[in-house]
């Protein structure tokens, strides 16, 4: 009887989980992203501001680290090496934002299969880059001196390591963006040119955009909708907006960052 009763508790638990497994399996059905067409779509644009004074450049001495006289090729001139973290344009504009559109379950193609990266003079190009979980970031290094790749998980209080390739080759390296809980941002270091450093932020579909200089972005083909609209900078934080799609027209939305 002991016997039976421990046999029928174990079924019981094998249903229990693969019941669990189904219904997990089916929730990730519901909320992934559908590939479909897109008639009379509509548009959202705008720029991101800056306001306020520049934060200063964080300053490297070159001697404290290696390879000081190949990486000192973007040197200020005086032995240090500078990471600018906010860069703004003549207009005001803020660079190296990513604005994404929440909430998005269907749409046009999602084409992003893999994030590529560039280690170039001692730095990662592009310094901010968008990212897929469950795809593939790519790193080739163009430098004749090898870097310790490091990259990790973020919130904005917190850091989680992701995976650490220590020797970045000319052969460059890749691995799969796995990203745990609710965490989408990434940080990407080289642990012997501690200036070495870029971001990333992952997203769940197509419609997204990264500012350049002027600080602009356009996202079209969005079918109509109530949307949450979110602008995201490395340093500078995170805003959202709630905006309106009506077919065939175009939304305007803008947002205002300052210095911490």
């Amino acid at each position: 009887m002991k016997y039976f009763v421990l046999g029928l508790v174990r079924w019981c638990v094998g249903i229990a989980i693969a019941m669990l497994m189904v219904h997990t399996d089916a929730a990730e059905l519901v909320w992934a992203y559908d590939p479909i067409p897109v008639v009379n779509g509509g548009a959202v644009k705008g720029m991101v501001h800056f306001a306020g004074d520049l934060p200063e450049p964080s300053a490297f001495k070159l001697h404290r680290y290696p390879d000081q006289g190949y990486c000192g090729a973007l040197s200020d001139g005086s032995g240090y090496r500078l990471l600018r973290e906010v860069l703004v344009g003549p207009q005001g504009g803020l660079k190296d934002v990513i604005v994404t559109i929440e909430g998005v379950k269907s749409g046009k193609p999602f084409d992003l299969e893999e994030t590529k990266l560039e280690a170039n003079i001692c730095q990662f190009v592009p310094y901010v880059s968008v990212m897929r979980n469950e795809h593939p970031l790519t790193v080739k290094n163009l430098d004749s001196v090898a870097h310790d790749l490091q990259v990790y998980e973020r919130d904005w209080e917190h850091i989680f390591i992701m995976f650490h390739r220590p020797a970045l080759t000319n052969g460059g390296t890749q691995d799969l963006v796995r990203f745990t809980g609710d965490r989408r941002g990434v940080i990407m270091q080289c642990g012997m040119h501690p200036y070495m450093q870029g971001h990333g932020l992952a997203v769940d579909n197509p419609y997204y955009a990264v500012t350049g200089s002027e600080g602009m972005f356009d996202i079209r083909d969005l079918p109509p909708g109530t949307y949450r609209i979110k602008a995201w900078h490395p340093t500078l934080g995170e805003q959202e907006r709630e905006f309106t799609v009506v077919a065939g027209e175009s939304s305007s939305v803008e947002f205002t960052f300052k210095a911490k």
